[in-house]
């Protein structure tokens, strides 16, 4: 029987001195490119969609997307649990066959997922009347192009815990280059299918890329043959900790995905279904470069808890939200000063946008950045179990306010306002449980 995932503080050591920085300064630079890559690649789309779309078309393609990414988001923690178990090896200078073996089978498992749902979709669209088998193949290729994420940064995930991440980041700045520049090409006369196809094959391409660089490094295995024992394996071995860490998922798919399918139900496609994706477009962009933020503290973080350094992982933990403060007070200015101009460049003519939405967005903005820093050393320090329990309370407090929101018959901005409350509120907890969980863990150095 394998040792508990979480058992990082008490097991390991780092493998060096402790560095002179807190962060590495070309991760820093490397991740603010891909992470503003990231941020501009989902407003071009927004941008460019709404343009080469009809606004009905564009809705559909939004739903799909928002199906698509609650499959990335409910992933049952998986890569979280496979980062603890890799990251303890790492910082004992040794390598683990057996983890490697499990992520292997993790990844390969996500990249059929991702062609299973996107068989699927095509044999659902294809079915309807409405839509040719022409139009259900570029349904289909988008799904793949949404829901390779989840093999994607499964793969990002280990490449951090092996101190490779200097690599996977240049490729992911090729994916989001490559990305733009064909999203772009489309209002010049590039066809949709053909930006589909293509973004599909760049999947392939960097797929391959990161898995063999990791398979050199140890942390994926060479072989693929007998990959379903080995998940099998995978989830016996660790089923409590994925028990844990699958709430947080669902905690993840309630805050950004939930309203994806609350909001076409309750209040039907076109603008309602547009101003939801302004919102978490922008709402998810800065999220995305919250956790780049994150993600260069990751390594200062882990090896303070394991030498028990509280000051220091403190430190390396307010340097993360201070490099998240900088995005958001940018952000938060243009929503306060020229929200209508943004809106109207953004979305033309596809949706008119309440004013009220600026506001909503300003609010969960700055709750986001405290959530992300919080959850992300949560995370990446194996207390699953706090995770755990604030998405419990966090999935039912959505549904309650979605509940209330329907019964009272609210529009689009009054369900927002209502999910903002539930999400900020929630923010509380987890301010709560970093100070009870690694913090404390590495006052005392007890484990998690």
């Amino acid at each position: 029987m394998q040792a508990p995932v979480a058992s990082l503080t008490a097991d390991t050591a780092p493998i060096e001195s402790r560095p002179a920085h807190l962060i590495s300064l070309p991760f820093l630079i490397l991740r603010a490119s891909t992470a503003a890559g990231a941020f501009g690649m989902g407003l071009v789309q927004l941008l460019v969609f709404s343009r080469v779309l009809t606004p009905e078309r564009f809705s559909i393609y939004i739903v799909l997307g928002g199906i698509g990414y609650s499959l990335w988001l409910c992933d049952l923690g998986l890569a979280k649990v496979l980062f603890v178990k890799l990251r303890a090896a790492r910082l004992a200078g040794t390598t683990d066959p057996r983890a490697a073996a499990e992520a292997s089978a993790v990844v390969l498992f996500y990249v059929l997922l991702a062609l299973g749902g996107s068989l699927v979709c095509f044999a659902v669209m294809a079915a309807r009347p409405s839509f040719s088998l022409f139009d259900a193949a570029d349904f289909a290729l988008f799904f793949s192009f949404v829901v390779l994420n989840l093999a994607w940064f499964t793969l990002r995930s280990i490449s951090i815990s092996v101190d490779e991440y200097l690599f996977y980041e240049k490729l992911e700045l090729v994916r989001r280059v490559g990305n733009i520049a064909t999203m772009l090409a489309m209002l010049v006369g590039l066809p949709f299918t053909a930006f589909l196809i293509g973004s599909n094959a760049l999947w392939i391409a960097l797929l391959t890329a990161a898995a063999a660089k990791l398979i050199r490094c140890g942390a994926l295995a060479p072989r693929v043959r007998g990959f379903p024992h080995e998940l099998v394996q995978f989830f016996r071995l660790n089923s409590t900790t994925i028990a844990r860490s699958s709430t947080s998922a669902l905690s993840d798919l309630f805050t950004y995905m939930f309203p994806y399918y609350v909001v076409p139900a309750a209040f039907g496609l076109g603008a309602p279904v547009i101003i939801l994706e302004l919102t978490f477009r922008i709402f998810r962009g800065a999220a995305m470069i919250y956790v780049a933020a994150c993600d260069l503290a990751i390594p200062g973080q882990t090896r303070a808890l394991a030498a028990h350094d509280a000051p220091r992982l403190i430190r390396t933990t307010l340097l993360a939200a201070a490099l998240c403060a900088v995005p958001a007070a940018f952000a938060c200015g243009l929503l306060i000063f020229v929200p209508q101009q943004l809106f109207t460049f953004l979305l033309r003519s596809a949706a008119s946008v309440p004013p009220p939405i600026a506001h909503i967005l300003v609010a969960l903005l700055l709750a986001g950045l405290v959530q992300t820093v919080a959850q992300s050393l949560l995370q990446h320090t194996g207390f699953f179990r706090e995770i755990a329990r604030i998405g419990i309370a966090i999935a039912a407090a959505m549904v309650a306010a979605t509940i209330v929101s329907i019964l009272a018959k609210f529009d689009i901005v009054g369900f927002l306002t209502a999910y903002t409350v539930v999400f900020a509120s929630g923010v509380l907890y987890y301010i709560v449980a970093i100070v009870r969980g690694p913090i404390r863990a590495a006052t005392l150095g007890t484990t998690a």
